[in-house]
């Protein structure tokens, strides 16, 4: 599955999206564990865009975390601040939300 480029004004509207949601998934020591990536991949199956909260890692762990992440889910980091960083996934019709 290719995952399509988006431009910066697509970002910028998943990241305002994103302001409004509650972080679903916390990501604790032990990075992300296969049970993760399934709970992942099934909320973005549903709702295309989710908030993952890292614990316990510096800046340079999670940015490594988010690039595992992205290729284990086969989804996007549209963008990530302090301790949170956003995941976005088209559904199979196209997004609902660009």
């Amino acid at each position: 599955m290719t995952l399509p480029s988006l431009t910066g004004a697509q970002k910028t509207k998943l990241r305002g999206l994103g302001q409004t949601l509650s972080d679903s998934l916390r990501l604790g020591r032990q990075g992300p564990t296969p049970a993760l990536l399934v709970e992942l991949n099934r909320q973005l199956d549903t709702r295309e865009l989710v908030k993952v909260r890292f614990e316990g890692a510096d800046r340079a762990v999670r940015a490594a975390l988010c690039d595992q992440i992205a290729t284990g889910s086969a989804c996007l980091c549209v963008g990530a601040v302090g301790h949170t960083a956003l995941f976005w996934r088209a559904g199979p019709d196209g997004s609902r939300l660009l």
